[in-house]
């Protein structure tokens, strides 16, 4: 198995027993690592340092690879709630266990904690030991998740060079023909999964509205809609200092000097208060309606 060109990590995190005795550790040598615990023992065979994370160390104890937004975390795409570990099946897997402990089979355990996702792979061979490839990343997250976050991972994905656009021919003919009208929402320019998500909200609402556009003496805001309303996503990662803070509302006060009125909607808003975000933009859009006609 190979690491496919667009994964995200090139670091080994998962070693199979015969790699440890190849690289010189004796079989005494690996039973003492693991009882120090600075080996673990995932499953059979299949070894871990310490501080891998827990969505590999429990995709590879279940019998499969990560896959689905647990894999798109992995591959820098975007994933809405990543909390649940999503793995990826053979067909013919057997022998799985409970992603908490190899010694108890998966299926005397309730499934809650894990997603499990057995469609046949496009490539098997792209990605690595622990991580499904990103086009059948994608192909999985388009079946699995809600329309607008199975955009915004597109969007992100192709933003990012994860993939290229001669690969949406292929990930599309890989999911079921009712997702497909999907294919034609994608537009790479969105900065982060969360734009992606608020330009599908505001197009769904009816309103028209621009992406990335420049506006001179202010430079590029997120979303103009109906000409008049700066939308802009936040987040805490961009928000951290004064300084920037201070940029933010320099920036509002241009746009007003331009006739725009602004707003800036958190993520936390976007995915989880969606209809409120559509109230305040259609109020500002009927504030500059009303200002236009008195004027």
């Amino acid at each position: 198995m190979h690491t496919s060109p667009h994964h995200g990590s090139d670091l080994q995190r998962i070693y199979r027993r015969s790699e440890l005795l190849a690289n010189g550790l004796t079989a005494g040598a690996i039973t003492h690592a693991v009882r120090a615990r600075t080996l673990i023992r995932v499953r059979r065979d299949h070894y871990a340092l310490p501080d891998t994370d827990r969505h590999t160390l429990e995709a590879v104890r279940v019998g499969g690879r990560l896959g689905c937004v647990s894999a798109a975390v992995e591959l820098g795409i975007f994933a809405f709630d990543a909390a649940t570990t999503h793995v990826h099946l053979e067909r013919d897997a057997s022998r799985l266990r409970s992603p908490r402990s190899r010694r108890h089979r998966l299926a005397d355990l309730p499934r809650e904690d894990v997603q499990l996702h057995w469609w046949p792979l496009i490539d098997p061979m792209e990605g690595n030991e622990f991580c499904i490839g990103a086009r059948d990343t994608l192909a999985q997250i388009i079946r699995c998740q809600r329309r607008n976050f199975a955009l915004a991972a597109l969007d992100t994905a192709l933003h990012g060079n994860v993939i290229a656009h001669s690969d949406l021919p292929v990930i599309f003919a890989h999911v079921p023909a009712k997702y497909r009208a999907l294919w034609s929402l994608i537009d790479a320019r969105a900065d982060a999964g969360q734009e992606s998500v608020l330009r599908q909200l505001i197009r769904d609402a009816g309103f028209n509205c621009e992406i990335q556009v420049q506006i001179g003496g202010v430079g590029r805001v997120d979303v103009v809609v109906e000409k008049c309303v700066v939308v802009e996503a936040d987040s805490r990662g961009f928000h951290k200092t004064w300084e920037q803070h201070v940029r933010d509302r320099t920036r509002d006060r241009l746009l007003a000097e331009r006739g725009y009125v602004s707003l800036r909607v958190l993520y936390q808003d976007i995915m989880f208060d969606p209809d409120g975000v559509i109230r305040a933009i259609s109020e500002l859009i009927t504030l500059c309606r009303d200002g236009s006609s008195r004027s």
